[in-house]
Order: structure tokens, then C-alpha cells, then sequence
């Protein structure tokens, strides 16, 4: 029995279960399962689908930015994390507990985590991880069995008949676990305790997990009660052999975990009521337009079904059809065929009139996706800008008072400029830096340029610290850096700022030649609109990324 939710053989299909929307679904899963990117040949066969359906398939998820495709290889793509998000925020636990996790791990030094249940496995929702040279932390989104971790005995603890004739059946099926892809590789079976186990933790009303993952790895979890005394999620701290005994784990860190639990359940108690009004949405339209664009290739129905997930927002409060309806545009009829589908493959729970996702949501994508980097994202979308203007086109983050150059798409051209990723430049003499050293608030800009310094390297470069400042002032106001022969003669280069969430600039983008090929007009005229639309493209799917997961920006 596989762990996952899909509907086994011999489960009945709902008649009004849209079909494109299921086939669509079982492609994103294939893909999460092969750690984001699969071969359209491999899909078909992972899939069991006519390549003519993969096709089509692929070509709607790109069209709505949830893959790429290179070739015939389809790669799961930043924007697909939307998905996971809707379900994340519409919990409320990372906004409402991640901030008391994150201190938490601070003050214990050990990595600390919120999981949910999701059928007999876990799912990780918010971590907080410590930097190490042994580092311990799974990816969020990923599922594990109930019996391999701490959080699972506890949520066992509160099964029905029907969970553990599930459980049982699925163990009998798969007993080492091979369903479960996130598993580490090697790891050793599960024994046949866990029932002794979740007694105890029913008796205790916490759990220690003693190497079950794998040799070395301990975990302490507790559970964080809801409002009606049930378990809204399960807080752990990991830690490892070389830094804790199960003992001692037990004695030092036991009472600060039930402190935080009981705190995280005051934050869930004192939050304000619900109050669902998801804003009207024109989804609709959009799909149609495609649809007129791309013919019979684009599937409206897939596109359609995936956004009702969407429609799910902050509020932790269920949505009824008119809701959804209302949220995506669509017709109560559509809206309504869509949550069924939803609801067979496991993705939507429905309460009365009230429907909620459920955390397999986080199975569309998001585990390989949610370690992703900024280089990664950049890097598709550096390539077309290069392959639009035909000139390299790069991205780099400001370490000290230089630049360093992290992705980087180049030509083709017998003349060209060769830099890598990796490269270094003082940030002063460069576009990239310059874009950087704008955004810098003054406490931060100052003692920079005091210890920078400001050397002649190119015919042109600014070496007086008020000609500097003017500059940066100009960049500030205009909204791009350009430099003209002033890291080395015959280099220009044009450059705009990369923004996150909070509207901080964490890197740049520029697009650099040699002065001959373009003049300073045709650069403003033709590259920075360019540079403009790259920018917010990165930054689009670089806000969706870092929503509820850390993304590196080197």
C-alpha cells in the first residue's frame, strides 16, 4: 500500500472527477519522487501515460510556470512551491509558531521542527537548523513514516482502528519502507516496537526517538495542542549522538520543549477568529487566453484544477464551493469537479460545506524544491536574457566590499567577456556593485566605503569617495547602475538590483560587453528594459521560494 494517498487499484473514481487534473498530478508527483527532473521518455513510463498526453501535460505545466523544459527533460520550477504555500499558509502553524521555533533552536543549539501528520506518515512544516559541519534536517514537505520518527509516535498515539488497519496493511506491503523516497539511503529497517512505543508516549505525553531514522540521530518531541485539546502539530528538536545521550537529551532539553508547547498553544488559543473572504481572482480569463494561444496542447482543465489550490489563503478557516469559485473565477460547476478531484486523490478535505487542503500538498513539488538557491533560480531565466540581447548576462551578491559573481549565463561570440562564477571584483568599480551599495542603508554604506579602497584599475574609474556617493545616489534614484570603462578599459556594463520579499536588494543582475558593441543610449534603450523584466521574473519566483523556506543567496 503505498503511503501517499493515490487512490489504489480498485478504488473507485468519482464520476464527476475531472481526468486531465489527476493525470497532471501524477506527473508532478513523478517528478517529486525523482527529486524534481525526469526525462519526457522516463515520465511516460513512470506514469504509464501516451507520450502525446506527457506532452501536453508538460506544456500546460510550463505554460503556467510550475516546470521548465529543456530539451526532453522537464525540471519542477520555483513557482510550482505556490502550491505548498497556499497549504502552509492556510494552517497558519509557520506564521504563527516558526518565530518561537527559530528562537528555540537558538537557545537550545540543536535544530528544532513543527511536523503535521499526514495519513501513517509526518510531514515537516517548519525547521529551524543549526549551521554545522554535521548538518541534521530534513526538507520541508517531505514524508516519512510514522514509526521511523519521534513526531509520528505521538500523532499514532491519538489513531483509530482504521489508522492502525491502515498502518498495518502498508507495513505488511512495504516494510523497509521504500515507498517513502525521503528516507535516508541505508538507513535500517523499522523494528516491530513501534505499538510499545506509542504506549509509552500515550502514558508520557512525550517521546524520544533513539536512532530510528539512522545511526546517530536523536530526536525529543512533544505535541502542541489545538484549541480543542486535539494535535495541531508535533515540535521536536533533533540532535545527534555526539551531543546528547537519549538521557541527557531527555534532562536538559524535556522542560524547554514543554515550555515552548505550551506557549505555541497560548499564541494558537489567543489568535483572532478566521474570517475567509479570499479576494476575487481572474484565473478564468487567463486559462482561456492560453487556451486561444496554444490550442488544444494547453489543458484548461489542469490548469484550472491546480489553482483552486491556490485559492486557499491565510486565514486557517475551511472555504466553501462559492468561495473558491469566487477565489479562481471559475464556474461553481468547475470549482466543484475540481475540489472533487481534489478530495479522491487526498489533497482537500471537506467538512460539511467547508474545505481545507491537506498537507499531501506539500507531496506537489515541494521537498526538492524547498532547497533550492538563488543562483538556481536565476540561472534559466540569466540564460534568456543572454539568448534575447545576445550578450553575457550575470547575477552576483555584495561579501565585504566586494562583489561575487554567483551565476552566469555567457555567448557565444568571438568577443566576449569571460568571467565565472566565483569571481571577485571591488564592488566600487562595478554596475553589479554599485546596484548593491545603493540599496545600503547609511550606517551600512559608510564604514564600507572607509575601509574600501579606491584605486584607479580602468582609464575612467571614480577614486574620490564624493563622486562615489554621487553615483550611488544616482543609482538610488534612477534604478540602475551603468559604468563605462571603469574596471577595465573597453568593459560597459548595465546593471538593476534583485529584491526579496522585503524589498531588500540581496543581488544583482547586469548585463555586461564591450564598449564597441553597444553605446551608452542603446544600452538604456534596448538592454535595461531587459534587465528590468529579468529582474522581476527572478524576483517573482524568488519571493514564492522564500515564503516559508530559507533560500541561499550563494
Amino acid at each position: 500500500m503505498a503511503p501517499t494517498g493515490t487512490p489504489q487499484p480498485g478504488e473507485e473514481t468519482p464520476a464527476e472527477a475531472v481526468a486531465p487534473l489527476m493525470r497532471g498530478i501524477a506527473v508532478l508527483r513523478r517528478l517529486t519522487d525523482a527529486d524534481g527532473s525526469l526525462g519526457l521518455s522516463d515520465l511516460e513510463r513512470a506514469t504509464g501515460l501516451a507520450r502525446s498526453t506527457v506532452d501536453r501535460i508538460t506544456l500546460t505545466l510550463a505554460r503556467t510556470g510550475y516546470v521548465r523544459l529543456d530539451g526532453k527533460v522537464v525540471t519542477l520550477a520555483p513557482r510550482l512551491m505556490e502550491l505548498g504555500n497556499a497549504y502552509l499558509s492556510s494552517v497558519r502553524l509557520p506564521r504563527l509558531l516558526g518565530g518561537r521555533v527559530d528562537d528555540l533552536a537558538e537557545e537550545l543549539d540543536e535544530s528544532v521542527s513543527l511536523a503535521v501528520p499526514d495519513g501513517s506518515g509526518v510531514r515537516f512544516v517548519h525547521q529551524a537548523t543549526r549551521r554545522r559541519a554535521m548538518s541534521l534536517r530534513f526538507r520541508i514537505g517531505d514524508l516519512l513514516p510514522a514509526e521511523r520518527t519521534a513526531p509520528g509516535t505521538l500523532f499514532a498515539t491519538r489513531w483509530g482502528s482504521e489508522e492502525w488497519r491502515a498502518w498495518r496493511e502498508r507495513r505488511a506491503s512495504d516494510p523497509d519502507g521504500a515507498d517513502f523516497p525521503s528516507l535516508p539511503r541505508g538507513s535500517r529497517p523499522a523494528d516491530d516496537l513501534f505499538e510499545e512505543r506509542v504506549e509509552s508516549a500515550r502514558a508520557d505525553g512525550w517521546v524520544v526517538d533513539d536512532q530510528l531514522i539512522e545511526p546517530g540521530l536523536l530526536a525529543l518531541a512533544v505535541p502542541v495542542r489545538d484549541h480543542a485539546g486535539g494535535f495541531a502539530c508535533v515540535l521536536s528538536a533533533v540532535s545527534h549522538t555526539s551531543r546528547h545521550t537519549v538521557r541527557g537529551l531527555r534532562e536538559d532539553l524535556l522542560p524547554r520543549l514543554l515550555d515552548a508547547a505550551s506557549a505555541m498553544e497560548r499564541r494558537l488559543r489567543d489568535e483572532p477568529p478566521a474570517n475567509p473572504t479570499p479576494a476575487p481572482g481572474a484565473l478564468a480569463s487567463w486559462t482561456t487566453a492560453s487556451k486561444q494561444e496554444l490550442g488544444r496542447e494547453f489543458i484548461e482543465s489542469l490548469a484550472r484544477g491546480l489553482t483552486v489550490i491556490t485559492a486557499f489563503g491565510d486565514d486557517g478557516a475551511g472555504l466553501t464551493l462559492s468561495a473558491v469559485a469566487r477565489a479562481t473565477g471559475l464556474s461553481r460547476a468547475s470549482a466543484r469537479r475540481a475540489l472533487i478531484t481534489l478530495e479522491h486523490l487526498g489533497y482537500v478535505t471537506a467538512d460539511g460545506r467547508d474545505h481545507r487542503l491537506t498537507p499531501r500538498v506539500l507531496a506537489l513539488g515541494y521537498a526538492p524544491l524547498s532547497r533550492t538557491t538563488l543562483a538556481k533560480i536565476a540561472d534559466p531565466h540569466l540564460a534568456a536574457l543572454a539568448g534575447r540581447i545576445e550578450d553575457s548576462a550575470s547575477l552576483a551578491v555584495l561579501v565585504d566590499d566586494s562583489v561575487q559573481y554567483v551565476a552566469r549565463a555567457a555567448t557565444h561570440r568571438i568577443m566576449n567577456v569571460d568571467i565565472t562564477v566565483g569571481t571577485r571584483f571591488p564592488a566600487y568599480a562595478t554596475s553589479l556593485g554599485r546596484a548593491l551599495l545603493a540599496g545600503l542603508p547609511a550606517d551600512e554604506l559608510g564604514p564600507l566605503l572607509d575601509h574600501a579602497e579606491l584605486r584607479p584599475l580602468a582609464p575612467h574609474t571614480l577614486t574620490h569617495r564624493t563622486e562615489l556617493e554621487a553615483a550611488l545616489e544616482r543609482v538610488s534614484t534612477e534604478g540602475y547602475a551603468l559604468v563605462d570603462e571603469e574596471l577595465e578599459a573597453g568593459l560597459r556594463s548595465i546593471a538593476v538590483p534583485v529584491r526579496d520579499r522585503a524589498g531588500t536588494a540581496v543581488a544583482s543582475i547586469n548585463v555586461a560587453m564591450h564598449s564597441s558593441s553597444r553605446t551608452i543610449g542603446e544600452c538604456l534603450e534596448q538592454v535595461l528594459p531587459e534587465l528590468r523584466r529579468t529582474a522581476g521574473d527572478i524576483e517573482s519566483e524568488l519571493h514564492t521560494a522564500a515564503r516559508f523556506t530559507d533560500v541561499a543567496v550563494m
